[in-house]
Order: C-alpha cells, then structure tokens, then sequence
C-alpha cells in the first residue's frame, strides 16, 4: 500500500479517513483494510477524537474490494483485515460519519449500514452484486438492511445487485441526506463536527443505547456471514462468476 492510500487528517476533534486510489475507483486492498482498523480502532480510545468521517477522494467513494488483491489474498477467518474493518466499525462507540459520491460497491455499501449519519451526492449509486458474484452479504448487512429497510427492499438489492441511487438510498433510509456533488464535502464535515462537539458520554452512552438490543444478533450474524462467503469463495460457481465478471471488464 502507498502511504496515501489512506488519506488521514484530524481536525476540530473529527478524525477523517479518506479512500485515495481515485485511478482504481478507491478500490480497497488488504493494507488499506489493516489501516482503517487501526485508525478507527485508536480512535475509538482517543479522547481528541469526537467522531470519525469517511470518504473517498476524486469521484467515487469505493468501487469496493480491489478484484486481483482480492483473489490473489481472499479473507479468511477473524485474521483478515477485512475483518478487522469490520469489526472496529461494529464496535466503535463515537459517531461515524460517511461522505459518499459516486461508486459505492459491496463494502462501499454495507459499510455505511454501521454509520451513524450518512450524506449522498446526487450522482452516487450503491451497489451489493455479491450474488452476481456468487457470494452472500457480508459485514453484517444481511441482517442490518431489513432493519433499516424492510424485508423486500433488503430482498431486491441483494438478489438482483442492481446499483441503486442516492434517493431510492434515502427513501431505504440508510442515507440521511442528498446534496449535490459539490457540497457533499462541506456539508458532511460541518455534520461531523457538530457529532464531535456534543457531549462525549453521553454521545457515547446513546449510541450504545441505540445499538444494544441488536448488537448480539449483529455479532451472530456477521460471524454466519463470515463463514459462508469463506466457503463460498472455494466453490466452482463462485469461481465461474469471478471469471465471468474479469472477462466483461477486461472487454
């Protein structure tokens, strides 16, 4: 990894993070994996630190996972980077903000279901094509999209993998605003250091209190979703879906 694929800044207690690999679509590798959990995870005992924004440099926030790094180091078991994103996420007790344009894919998408606020510029669309791929949900979305959504939207953008836009994100309610483009970044860091400037305990102490009644199934349900995308990753169908979607990109 560069030492700028992660782009990290802290400012006015908000810790920003942001994807920069524009030339990739800010695909995610291993190492950038491993230093979103570091960073999220210090951050989590930083007592500077209010909240945590998110978000990816030039047009797109993430294509999700970068497709060779991927295939070449699939994630396997509570070792992986991966894995420890996820979790630092899952457990992290400040407000987690997400600024999103263009290309959210996959974990683009199911990441944000862990954030606390989420703004959208007009031009995003948010895709999960993990059946298309011959995968299951990941990070937990399985269970959090029908919480947030209902049943039959969670149902629809899983099982057809279709990208969906910024309104139809917002109407599903995982998006709380859309804003054009070019405000995106202005308005999600004055959002984020309002989160920073209330009171720290009881910030920490409500957010515990929204979450606590869901986080054992979460935890339940993100280890179930583990497992079988690892098996699924030995599978031939998956293997062929893969194949399949390198030869479309490569045409």
């Amino acid at each position: 990894m560069s030492d700028q694929d992660i782009v990290v800044s802290k400012d006015q207690g908000v810790l920003a993070l942001g994807f920069n690999r524009p030339a990739k679509k800010n695909a995610l590798t291993r190492e950038m994996y491993a230093a979103l959990a570091r960073e999220i995870s210090a951050a989590n005992v930083d007592e500077e630190i209010g909240a945590v924004l998110v978000y990816g440099e030039g047009n797109d926030f993430t294509s999700g996972n970068d497709v060779n790094d991927f295939l070449e180091h699939p994630p396997s078991g509570d070792d992986s980077p991966v894995w420890h994103f996820l979790t630092a996420i899952r457990e992290f007790s400040k407000p987690l903000v997400a600024a999103v344009t263009g290309r959210a894919v996959g974990v683009g998408t199911t990441m944000l279901f862990h954030c606390d606020y989420v703004i959208a510029g007009e031009s995003s669309r948010f895709s999960m094509p993990f059946v298309n791929l011959g995968l299951v949900p990941e990070a937990g979305s399985s269970y959090l999209l029908p919480l947030i959504a209902g049943h039959h939207r969670a149902a629809e953008l899983f099982m057809f993998g279709e990208p969906c836009s910024a309104q139809r994100g917002y109407e599903a309610g995982f998006v709380n605003e859309v804003v054009e483009d070019e405000h995106v970044a202005m308005r999600a860091g004055e959002r984020a250091k309002q989160l920073a400037d209330q009171p720290r305990t009881a910030m920490r102490e409500t957010k515990r209190l929204l979450r606590q009644a869901h986080q054992p199934q979460l935890i339940a349900v993100m280890e179930e979703e583990a497992r079988l995308f690892s098996a699924a990753l030995e599978s031939d169908e998956t293997r062929e879906a893969f194949m399949n979607f390198l030869m479309k990109k490569g045409k």
